[in-house]
Order: structure tokens, then C-alpha cells, then sequence
């Protein structure tokens, strides 16, 4: 059993930054690959990053590319989404995930990829 718990949602104007935490129990951590997703009301829950078990690789939806950065702390067992430049439409609950398969990335976008899901933090952007 893994349990992700993120926090650093909040409310922030348009052209803002917030910096997601997402932090996962176990000592295994670092053989996965882990994901950053985002649900906004009425609509699917979506992609927006990976990072690699294998550190610094990374991996982004169009949405995403040149405005949020996904970083791991292996140490930590803590990933991170820096968001910067934020737009309304990023306004969502963002989810973190763990990836079923260790030492493994492929098909990383596709929500059945991951087992693990943390509770999900809110992020409102204002215009």
C-alpha cells in the first residue's frame, strides 16, 4: 500500500506560480515512475507530466511544455510540480500518481498507467 498526499494548491491570479508537493510513503519510491494529472469540473482527468525513475527524464502534455517543470527528490520521497506563468484554464484539482510498474515509463500519459492516486489538491486561477 502507497499513500501520495500533495499539498501547495491554493488561489492565484493569472500569470501567477505555485509549486505542487506530492509526497508517498514506502522505500521504494525512487524504482517508479511518477505522474502529475489534473481534473477540472465536468471534464476527464488529464495528463499534464511524468518524471522518469530514471532522474531527468521528463516527460509533458502541449498544455504544460515551458510553464511547469516536474522534479523528484528521491531522498524526500517527494515529487513536485513548479507551474508558473498559470492561466484560468489550468484551474483544477491536481492529482498525483504512481506508476504500476517499476523501472518503467512507458505509456506514461495514460491513467492506467499509475495504481496509486493522492486525494488531489485544488488550484483556482483568477483572471
Amino acid at each position: 500500500q502507497v499513500l501520495l498526499v500533495e499539498s501547495g494548491g491554493g488561489l492565484v491570479q493569472a500569470g501567477g506560480s505555485l509549486r505542487l508537493s506530492c509526497a508517498a510513503s514506502g522505500r521504494t519510491f525512487s524504482r517508479y515512475t511518477m505522474g502529475w494529472f489534473r481534473q477540472a469540473p465536468g471534464k476527464e482527468r488529464d495528463f499534464v507530466a511524468a518524471i522518469s525513475w530514471r532522474e531527468g527524464i521528463t516527460y509533458y502534455a502541449d498544455s504544460a511544455k515551458g510553464r511547469f517543470t516536474i522534479s523528484r527528490d528521491n531522498a524526500k520521497n517527494t515529487v513536485y510540480l513548479q507551474m508558473d506563468s498559470l492561466k484560468p484554464e489550468d484551474t483544477a484539482v491536481y492529482y498525483c500518481a504512481k506508476f504500476q510498474r517499476e523501472y518503467y515509463s512507458m505509456n506514461c500519459s495514460e491513467r492506467s498507467s499509475y495504481d496509486y492516486w493522492g486525494q488531489g489538491t485544488q488550484v483556482t486561477v483568477s483572471s
